[in-house]
């Protein structure tokens, strides 16, 4: 699998590509370090520069850091990979629930590939002030999981839909907490108990 196909395919041919994804050997270390941790890497630089070089700019004075852009690369790849394996997690333990099979490496592509618009739209945090983009830019990754999950994780008819529902509502509570924690852990300035290097 080439990693530049992969994601210009799955972005602009989705339904085409979960087809050939399908029929591709389910291999979540494999999928982890050529698709997940290069894409990973791309929004932990972006972030680093973003926040750690250029900042954000208040009124009068600029938010930026080496300190600060270090934490928030870190805090972007934990969540990006934990969000894959969360999502996978999910999709997986639900699977029976509506009449689909347990089967995680299958779960791990939805999970993976689905994720491809936000991990890609992370390249926008480089410009830290268009950071939001990069939030809707992920947006477009609930539409990848829409189609792909009754390809890869086939359901009935009646359940498909709930089955959606379900994996997307557990799925956003989930990474919101995992979200909160690591920023939290690295940006603690968020919630008025650090402080923020002032370049």
């Amino acid at each position: 699998m080439n990693l530049i196909e992969r994601v210009k395919n799955i972005l602009t041919a989705p339904q085409k590509e979960w087809g050939v994804i399908n029929g591709e050997e389910a291999n979540p270390a494999g999928i982890t370090t050529t698709y997940i941790l290069p894409l990973t890497l791309i929004g932990a630089v972006a972030a680093f520069i973003g926040f750690g070089l250029i900042g954000l700019n208040y009124g009068f004075f600029r938010v930026s850091g080496t300190e600060w852009g270090i934490k928030m690369a870190i805090s972007y790849a934990i969540r990006a990979i934990g969000g894959v394996y969360i999502l996978a997690f999910v999709i997986d333990a639900l699977a029976p629930n509506f009449g689909a099979e347990k089967n995680f490496g299958k779960s791990f592509q939805v999970a993976a590939y689905s994720s491809t618009a936000g991990m890609v739209g992370a390249i926008l945090l480089v410009i830290p002030s268009l950071a939001i983009l990069a939030l809707v830019a992920s947006i477009y990754g609930l539409y990848l999981l829409y189609i792909g999950l009754p390809v890869l994780k086939p359901a009935p008819e009646d359940k498909k839909m709930n089955y959606f529902v379900v994996t997307l509502v557990v799925a956003i509570v989930v990474t919101w907490v995992l979200s909160f924690i690591a920023n939290k852990i690295f940006n603690p300035a968020a919630f008025g108990t650090g402080s923020i290097n002032l370049g």
